[in-house]
């Protein structure tokens, strides 16, 4: 956002929504990439159940938990100083009702100090939503496709075409009756999104669903070439991270083995350690 504020709250959401101003977003999942994204300016960071695939090592987001999430965001709220931190709420943290849903909002709040939570679903997560919200949490909505329903969803297929274009909105509207700051709007086709965006308003935030939604979320390690396998079609890679990391590992080997590394530039000698020990004084 132009101009930005200090700290990014949810009303500046509602501000960039009004004046036009993209909001930009990127998932992140640990202090060192949260101090980089804030300083870049990044607005928020999502804290994503994707660590089930980016950190965990699960082929699903499905097996994640709370507890796995809650150090990830404690970092990852360390590292910012401007960014508007979100915990998503893995599967099976929220679906049995506003209950529990409110007591896993309460978690992530007290024990990582996020600013807001994110959970899926439209019509059938309202009820949570709005108990959340009601009890003074921000709330991002997430509809179209949810990856903690991929089974029931038949896999990564595209949501909203044709007349499921409807349900899409109606999923939307009810996110944002109930009281969701913003929402996230996944695998849908852009022109379905163009007119979500258009009738809603909250912020639509995109993950493939366009260019014409208020904002744009990426999971960083595609879009920094550090994943490896298939990277979804929305993706642009701006970096190629794995590569870099390869070659350096490769160069460390290379060196050790030989004997080249540690030289003595990169050693202590008597006068060095002494040196070292009188600037500790």
């Amino acid at each position: 956002m132009a101009e930005a504020p200090k700290r990014v709250r949810t009303r500046h959401f509602a501000r960039a929504k009004e004046e036009g101003i993209t909001i930009t977003g990127l998932t992140s999942y640990d202090v060192l990439t949260a101090q980089i994204f804030d300083e870049a300016g990044i607005d928020f960071l999502l804290v994503g159940d994707s660590a089930g695939n980016t950190v965990l090592g699960y082929d699903t987001t499905l097996p994640v938990t709370i507890d796995d999430l809650i150090p990830l965001t404690r970092g990852v709220v360390r590292g910012v100083k401007r960014a508007l931190v979100v915990a998503d709420m893995p599967f099976g943290s929220y679906e049995t009702g506003p209950d529990e849903a409110l007591h896993t909002a309460f978690r992530f709040m007290k024990e990582t100090g996020a600013h807001a939570v994110k959970l899926e679903g439209g019509v059938r997560s309202a009820e949570q939503i709005r108990r959340i919200v009601s009890a003074g949490i921000p709330v991002m909505g997430h509809v179209g496709f949810t990856p903690q329903s991929e089974h029931g969803l038949g896999g990564h297929v595209i949501q909203g075409r044709g007349t499921a274009a409807d349900q899409l909105l109606a999923d939307a509207k009810a996110v944002e009756q109930a009281g969701a700051f913003a929402v996230v709007l996944e695998m849908v086709p852009a022109e379905a999104a163009a007119r979500v965006t258009a009738e809603l308003g909250i912020p639509t935030i995109s993950v493939g669903a366009g260019p014409h939604c208020d904002g744009q979320l990426v999971v960083w390690t595609d879009w920094a070439g550090l994943t490896s396998g298939r990277i979804p079609k929305f993706v642009k890679q701006y970096a190629n991270l794995r590569e870099i990391l390869f070659d350096a590992a490769t160069a460390f080997k290379a060196d050790v083995e030989s004997g080249a590394y540690p030289d003595a530039e990169h050693s202590y000698s008597d006068e060095t350690a002494d040196k070292a020990h009188r600037e500790r004084e």
